[in-house]
């Protein structure tokens, strides 16, 4: 079976529209293009297949009635957009879907939902039983509370995320453009890129920026397509139906071999940065990279930064070189006190809070070629 059968065949989707395609260049809601794409989830839902759709566009709908002529550049105001626009694209869609008869239900999920255990379970336990009830799942990231630290930064990683979280068999992407292009499409001799099956595919190919109301551009969306581990397709809005039922349309990037990551993992190496670095030594690096062991403090040499216990930090060989992302157990001004010393030693000296990893295997994701499989 071709990926492009295995989308048309799949019986549980992901499908993300970001700001774009869902709003009018004045910044309010698009109710044609809503109505629209809403056909063509209610079609597929009606054919048998499990769908959940990640929306971007709960800021972008809040500028109009704020008086806003752009995406404020500002967090807080981006939040409060957020709080007025949420409400509104959320009774869209509810009034949309209901044209055919379907329930939607909304979750907002912060980054902080996919790296906490219990509430990346709880998202999981939620999403899975919303669809047993037969409800279409609308997420979006929840601006109103995500601050710059711990946000997923667009969208795009948002539903590859979701599509691990439900163990989703195909991903679609709709952006404003048609396809990735071998440059700016308006430009002459730029070509369509119909399949992406590696890095050697996207070479030489220009990568542009962010839209006019989103924040994702087409590295985000690549990224996306990069993590998500089943076939992605991205195209606009417009071949929506057309990609659902497999045609030929769009950039189709085939799933990479291997053993897919947990969403934890995959979080921790693509939507987040380091708040700081720990520096290890030779055996901390073998022990880390190649054997899936956790950071003890006899293993690190150095710390920079000022970062808080529970932070991402980035794990650095001798050379410098980041090889592993990790949540660490401790303030960046505890660990000179510990490093070089065994767990043991740490217990016995500091007492026995101590006797516990820099970072735990499960809470680390090694960012290296070579890396072992999680």
């Amino acid at each position: 079976m071709s990926e492009r059968e295995a989308i048309e065949k799949a019986r549980r989707i992901v499908v993300k529209a970001g700001s774009s395609s869902l709003t009018t260049p004045a910044g309010t809601i698009d109710a044609d293009r809503i109505d629209a794409l809403v056909d063509v989830l209610a079609a597929r839902r009606d054919g048998g297949t499990e769908v959940v759709f990640v929306s971007s566009g709960a800021i972008a709908a809040g500028l109009g009635p704020l008086g806003l002529t752009r995406r404020p550049p500002d967090l807080a105001t981006q939040q409060a957009a957020a709080s007025v626009g949420q409400g509104l694209l959320f009774a869209r869609y509810t009034s949309s879907f209901a044209r055919y008869g379907r329930t939607v239900g909304q979750v907002l999920l912060t980054a902080d939902d996919m790296m906490r255990r219990s509430h990346h379970r709880n998202a999981q336990r939620t999403l899975a039983q919303l669809l047993a009830l037969g409800v279409l799942p609308i997420v979006n990231e929840n601006d109103t509370v995500a601050t710059d630290e711990i946000r997923f930064g667009d969208n795009d990683r948002l539903a590859a995320l979701v599509a691990h979280l439900i163990r989703a068999d195909a991903l679609i992407l709709l952006s404003d453009v048609d396809a990735l292009y071998t440059g700016d499409p308006s430009r002459p001799g730029s070509r369509r890129v119909a399949d992406v099956r590696g890095p050697s595919d996207l070479a030489g190919i220009e990568l542009g920026g962010s839209g006019r109301v989103g924040t994702g551009g087409m590295v985000t969306k690549v990224e996306a397509a990069r993590i998500a581990g089943i076939p992605v397709v991205l195209t606009n809005a417009a071949s929506a139906a057309r990609a659902l039922a497999g045609d030929a349309v769009g950039t189709l990037f085939h799933p990479g071999e291997g053993r897919r990551r947990s969403t934890r993992h995959l979080w921790l190496a693509h939507a987040t940065t380091g708040a700081g670095r720990v520096m290890l030594d030779a055996g901390a690096v073998e022990a880390v990279v190649r054997r899936g062991k956790s950071l003890l403090p006899a293993g690190v040499t150095g710390v920079d930064g000022d970062f808080a216990a529970g932070d991402p930090v980035d794990l650095c060989g001798a050379d410098g070189e980041v090889v592993a992302r990790g949540l660490v157990n401790y303030d960046a001004s505890e660990i000179p006190d510990l490093m070089g010393r065994s767990t043991r030693w740490l217990a016995r000296e500091l007492g026995p809070e101590y006797e516990r990893e820099i970072i735990h295997r499960d809470d680390l994701v090694v960012l290296t070629d070579g890396e072992k499989d999680e």
